[in-house]
């Protein structure tokens, strides 16, 4: 394996945890950053030029850890304080050793949804400081300027540094405050990973296998919380259906025309199983209903069909509960399915007027196209398809938009 390759494997699969250990101990999760990006880089320009370390994320670590010494000599304080960090790099050192160490990431997780940091930064702050997402990637997620993006994760990160914010995971009477942003963070780091439909991409993959396993890490921790129970039902779920998401030659396969026998049975089982329990504790949050819906999808392996009528009952409570206009676009082409397209062409169109950014959103225009081209409306429809070709990045998509387009 090149030395690139090795680094990108180990940036992916590393990242966060080297860093949440740097931050737990210096407090300063910016200066940790630094450290760490001037170690891969290092490591970049270091390791082609000799043979390959055998423990390559130690000798990050190691690397790392001089940089930040490194940083305290440069600074006002360092007589002060580069004794003091001596002595943590080495506490660091000491648990990375120890198999049995708890994993911080989670910790790291809670700091970033700390309730003095800005609310529009705690997700984006994770999404970064975590899986290594970079300001420009979280600035298109969520449909931001890059700069301003930027200037927010800055500011977040000196709020925890000078507010003093732990990284322990605090105990569960706290989790309430701050859990629904750790369930943000992880579901979408999971949907960047779903955005790669044969998980072929390495780094888009890897995030969505640790979302997964932070779901795990959160579903063992708080059994008896519905939402996390939730989470990771629906991540189970959307991870089922990965094999049918393309055909043999590499197509994309809407769900409604997938071949189910190729979904995952026993992720299937799981997940439903995941949604009963979260049941029991009462309440209705988000990720319930977004597993109920993946849930009444999945019927169609056993029953031969989804649960539609179920499918638009559960969409309509979610657009409700949440105020989303995706959960309303979504709930739209449930619509179209019991009630026709001429009532869910008018909801698409009232999001317009409702929610104006929807005209920016790629699915609202094939959905558009799709329901137009329902209704013969076919100018009106080519035009919607024209859009939605124009706004999306996948081939395998842009491909099947594009013949049915020419079907018109």
């Amino acid at each position: 394996m090149s030395a690139a390759r090795l680094a990108e494997r180990i940036a992916r699969e590393s990242y966060g945890r080297l860093l949440a250990m740097l931050a737990a101990r210096t407090r300063d999760l910016a200066a940790a950053e630094d450290a760490l990006a001037e170690a891969f880089a290092a490591a970049l320009s270091a390791w082609p030029r000799g043979r390959l370390p055998e423990h390559p994320e130690a000798w990050l670590f190691a690397a790392a850890k001089r940089k930040l010494i490194d940083m305290s000599r440069r600074a006002k304080t360092a007589h002060e304080g580069e004794p003091h960090l001596i002595l943590l790099a080495d506490e660091i050192e000491a648990e990375m050793r120890d198999a049995s160490a708890p994993d911080r990431r989670l910790g790291l997780m809670f700091a970033c949804a700390d309730p003095r940091i800005e609310a529009g930064a705690r997700t984006p702050l994770m999404l970064q400081a975590v899986l290594g997402l970079s300001a420009e990637a979280i600035a298109s997620a969520y449909l931001m300027d890059a700069r301003a993006m930027g200037q927010r994760l800055v500011r977040a990160k000196a709020k925890i540094r000078d507010a003093g914010i732990g990284f322990e995971v605090p105990e569960p009477a706290f989790w309430p405050q701050r859990l629904a942003g750790v369930l943000d963070a992880i579901y979408a780091a999971y949907s960047q990973g779903w955005s790669d439909a044969l998980g072929a991409d390495p780094e888009q993959r890897g995030l969505a296998d640790e979302a997964v396993w932070l779901g795990r890490v959160l579903a063992r921790q708080l059994p008896g919380d519905a939402e996390a129970l939730s989470l990771l039902s629906l991540m189970l779920h959307l991870e089922a259906r990965r094999p049918a998401r393309r055909n043999n030659a590499g197509e994309y396969v809407p769900l409604e025309l997938q071949d189910c026998a190729l979904w995952r049975g026993e992720l299937i089982e799981e997940a439903d199983a995941l949604l009963i329990q979260a049941g029991r504790h009462g309440g209705l949050g988000r990720y319930q209903l977004e597993a109920a819906i993946q849930s009444a999808h999945a019927a169609r392996r056993a029953r031969g069909q989804s649960d539609w009528a179920a499918i638009v009952t559960l969409y309509d409570a979610l657009a409700r509960l949440t105020g989303l206009p995706v959960a309303r676009l979504n709930h739209a082409a449930a619509l179209a399915r019991t009630q026709g397209a001429v009532a869910a062409l008018a909801l698409v169109e009232a999001l317009t007027t409702t929610h104006p950014s929807i005209n920016s959103y790629q699915p609202y225009w094939a959905l558009r196209a799709d329901l137009l081209a329902m209704l013969d409306r076919t100018g009106d429809a080519r035009a919607a398809y024209d859009e939605a070709i124009a706004r999306e990045r996948d081939g395998a998509v842009i491909r099947f938009l594009s013949v049915r387009r020419a079907r018109l």
